[in-house]
Formats: structure tokens, C-alpha cells, sequence
């Protein structure tokens, strides 16, 4: 008996800091992961009002994980990791990535395959370029994104492609329409479309118990683009642009949420250090 008890004993040690982190936590937790920096010597395309005409401009590129009592949810997945074994961890264009995505869940006793689902504001490369880690997790996206992310011209980026193509074959939840998105049926996370800036892009409220956040993806790159209502040179459609600003100050009034910028580095480090979540 006494051997049965310490063999059990040993087991339990073996297995129960491994199955504690993966446990699901008791409540809606928010981590925000670093997962790369944009520096650019002239930031115009920003503002089409010529606002930001050879202004330098540095940008955080944010990775989030929404974990919940009934799984867990990937929001934006930044460059390619891969820059992060690069010379310097940096890639042409100024884009450096000390951190690797897959590193941080490590942290946390997760691995993509661990993640249940997976949604990006956009399908820009410094949101998707990480996206096929993820191919065998549920997929949530606006039906237009979708396929703005497959059409031709994306396709001829082959590079950029390949850091997403798997996804066209992952199990796939399509949101039509102006439809929200409840992901997991209690109003705590929420996916909701805000286009203009691509044909589908789509901003995140996560409901918390200190309060609601709404991850903007890139409906504002740089903090006085908010108030200064503008709009990139390259969005798909300045007219969507303006309407999605108006929607999301007028979901962040009503719900009381805080604002989280996500190219913006004073938003991203007022957020807790990962590993630590917001709960």
C-alpha cells in the first residue's frame, strides 16, 4: 500500500504542473504577447491628409490570447516568427521580432495545437504571418476577409501566402454580413466587423471582471490618428473607415471599454507584462 501511495505520489508530481497550466482558468483572462516591432523613417501612408509626411514612427506588433473557462482563443498573430532566427532578429522594412510566438505559449504550457480558436483583425501580413501555426484550430472570420486574404493578388505574394495558406482548408466559422460574432455563447468575447480598413477587418471585445477592452487591430496605427479621425492612405474604403471609427467610440461609450490601439507601444505597455494576464 505504502509503495502504491508513494508511486501515485510520484505521478501526480511528474503530471501536475503540466496539467495545472493547461488547466482552463476560472474566469475570461487576456494576455498580450509581443510578437515584433515596425520602425519606419517616414510614416505617410498612415494619414491621407498628409499628417504624418517624413515623421518617423515606431509600431508594437501584438499577438493576443483570450483564455476561457471553455477554451481558448487566438486574436492577431504577427510577422513571421522565423525573423526572430534572422541576423539581428530583424527583417527588411524594419521589422524586428525578438520573441517568437510559439515561445510565449510555451510559457504557458500551450502549443498551437492547444489553442481551440483563431481570429485576426485583417489579413495584413503583420497580423496573419503567423496564422498556419494555427490551421488545426476553428477559425473565425468575416466572410469578405476571407476572401481578400485569398484572392489573386494575394496569392502572388508567395511568401506572405505561405504564412496563412493553410488556413483555406482549416475548419472555418464565416461571419456574413454586418453580423457580431459571440465565440463562446456568453457575450464575454465577441468578434465585430468594422471594415474600411480591409473589406473585413474586425475589432475584439473581450469582456472582463476588471472591465470590458476592445482590441482595435488597425482601425488607428498611431494615438493622434484617434482623435484626428485618420485614415491610411491604403485603406480599402476611407468612406467604411470613418463609419467603423464612429461604431467603435460608440461601443466603447456604451460598454465603458478600455481602448487598446494595438500598433500603439504606450497601449501595449499598459498592459500587463506577459506572462501575467488581465483578468
Amino acid at each position: 500500500m505504502k509503495l502504491h501511495v508513494l508511486a501515485a505520489a510520484m505521478a501526480l508530481l511528474a503530471t501536475g504542473p503540466a496539467q495545472a497550466a493547461k488547466a482552463p482558468p476560472k474566469g475570461v483572462e487576456l494576455y498580450a504577447m509581443d510578437c515584433g516591432r515596425l520602425t519606419m523613417e517616414n510614416a505617410d501612408g498612415y494619414a491621407d491628409d498628409g499628417a504624418y509626411k517624413g515623421r518617423k514612427a515606431t509600431m508594437v506588433v501584438p499577438c493576443y490570447l483570450v483564455r476561457h473557462p471553455k477554451g481558448d482563443l487566438i486574436w492577431d498573430t504577427g510577422v513571421p516568427q522565423a525573423i526572430a532566427d534572422m541576423p539581428n532578429h530583424a527583417a527588411p522594412g524594419g521589422v524586428v521580432v525578438t520573441r517568437k510566438l510559439t515561445d510565449q505559449l510555451k510559457e504557458l504550457d500551450l502549443t498551437p495545437a492547444d489553442i481551440e480558436f483563431l481570429s485576426v483583425s485583417h489579413s495584413h501580413f503583420d497580423h496573419i504571418g503567423n496564422a498556419g501555426l494555427f490551421a488545426g484550430s476553428t477559425w473565425i472570420v468575416d466572410a469578405d476577409e476571407r476572401a481578400h486574404a485569398f484572392r489573386p493578388a494575394a496569392r502572388s505574394s508567395a511568401q506572405q501566402f505561405a504564412a496563412y495558406s493553410a488556413l483555406e482548408t482549416a475548419k472555418t466559422v464565416l461571419i456574413e454580413g454586418e453580423a457580431s460574432y459571440d465565440v463562446f455563447g456568453d457575450k464575454s468575447v465577441t468578434v465585430i466587423q468594422a471594415p474600411g480598413h480591409t473589406p473585413g477587418h474586425a475589432v475584439l471585445l473581450v469582456r472582463l471582471k476588471s472591465g470590458p477592452v476592445l482590441l482595435t487591430g488597425d482601425m488607428w496605427h498611431i494615438a493622434d490618428s484617434r482623435p484626428n479621425r485618420r485614415v491610411p492612405r491604403f485603406n480599402s474604403n476611407r468612406e467604411q473607415s470613418l463609419k467603423s471609427m464612429d461604431m467603435v467610440e460608440a461601443l466603447a461609450k456604451e460598454t465603458k471599454a478600455r481602448v487598446v490601439l494595438q500598433h500603439v507601444p504606450e497601449d501595449f505597455d499598459s498592459l500587463p507584462k506577459f506572462p501575467q494576464p488581465l483578468r
